[in-house]
């Protein structure tokens, strides 16, 4: 069998949800809407100007200032109060607006054929009735407050697989959820019936996820909190045979795992995605890579991904993520993907 990369890329945005709103970005910054708390964060590719008043900025209820050059380290000022951690409703019984392609008229070869270049479709991510699931959001140390919306396009396209694997006959699918962070992915993929592991390097991370587990009621939901290396962890589940139907990867440029080991991007990635090959089910089963905050082109992970399932074959999208700001008129990009899928 063989793979090949696609001839075009897709831009995949959404556009928010009720716990969720991009409602202005620019001059390096992005003004966000989680549940009810309004939060003023960097966002360097925010290269042209803001489209709403200074005031508007000025409501937000914390600021996050970056240290240095790093937009990752830094601290919050608090503008008006914040609990310590407050609820957001995650696809809620929400319907946005169905997906929409924009054809390609382009037939640019890009990969192993010479002179190509990508050509971006656009496409807004539909979502599906799902069980509640509330997150809890929190200013911590980093800018992050423990939820990327710009996800919920891949939530969507997992649950997808999920159902597509139970109509298919498989009881309880299984998802393998690599870097999970916080768990928003892991308690969507139960909600909606998956047996699910959720691994991260940081016990915080996992703490909060269960937390968030509770918050969704769902503590009886079949959910492995994994502390632990990812890469360690795959290749353990590779020498027991073990298999999945969705498998969610989303690595951190550099990281530690909880006994200090080390994680970087392009030198550990490689072989990280070949245990993914081997974890994938013959029929069904389908990846998703999120890649954040590198300098590289999303061709260099589709190409990585083609050359892991070549002997799988199967189909393949790769592209960016984006978020759409409330008036409709600024896209902010997120991150680079890839997703393939045992069947087209």
């Amino acid at each position: 069998m063989s793979l090949s990369v696609p001839k075009t890329y897709d831009l995949i945005e959404t556009r928010g949800f009720p716990g969720y709103e991009l409602l202005d970005s620019g001059g390096g910054r992005k003004l966000e809407r989680f549940g009810d708390i309004v939060v003023d964060r960097p966002e360097p590719q925010a290269l042209w100007r803001r489209r709403l008043s200074a005031d508007r900025w000025a409501q937000a209820h914390a600021v996050f200032s970056a240290s240095g050059d790093d937009e990752d380290k830094g601290k919050w000022r608090i503008e008006r109060a914040v609990p310590e951690s407050w609820p957001v409703a995650l696809l809620a019984n929400t319907q946005q607006a169905g997906v929409s392609l924009t054809p390609n008229t382009q037939q640019a070869g890009v990969g192993v054929q010479a002179g190509g270049s990508l050509t971006p479709n656009t496409r807004q991510a539909g979502v599906g009735r799902v069980d509640d699931i509330t997150m809890l959001c929190r200013l911590q140390g980093l800018w992050h407050l423990g939820l990327f919306p710009e996800q919920m396009p891949h939530w969507q396209w997992m649950l997808e697989k999920i159902a597509a694997a139970k109509a298919a006959g498989v009881e309880r699918p299984r998802v393998l959820n690599l870097f999970g962070y916080t768990g928003a992915a892991s308690l969507l993929a139960a909600a909606a019936g998956a047996e699910v592991v959720h691994v991260d390097a940081s016990k915080k991370a996992i703490q909060w996820g269960k937390d968030n587990q509770a918050a969704s009621k769902l503590n009886a939901a079949p959910i492995r909190w994994m502390l632990d290396d990812a890469r360690k962890f795959t290749a353990r589940e590779v020498r027991r045979g073990r298999d999945y139907h969705v498998l969610l990867v989303d690595p951190p440029k550099f990281g530690r795992g909880p006994k200090n080991e080390t994680w970087e991007l392009f030198a550990d990635l490689p072989a990280l995605m070949d245990d993914c090959a081997a974890l994938a089910a013959d029929k069904h089963a389908a990846i998703v890579l999120t890649v954040y905050a590198i300098r590289a082109s999303a061709l260099a992970f589709a190409e990585l991904v083609a050359e892991k399932m070549a002997q799988a074959g199967g189909s393949m999208e790769v592209g960016e993520l984006a978020i759409r700001s409330k008036d409709g008129k600024a896209l902010v990009p997120t991150s680079l993907f890839v997703r393939w899928s045992a069947h087209a």
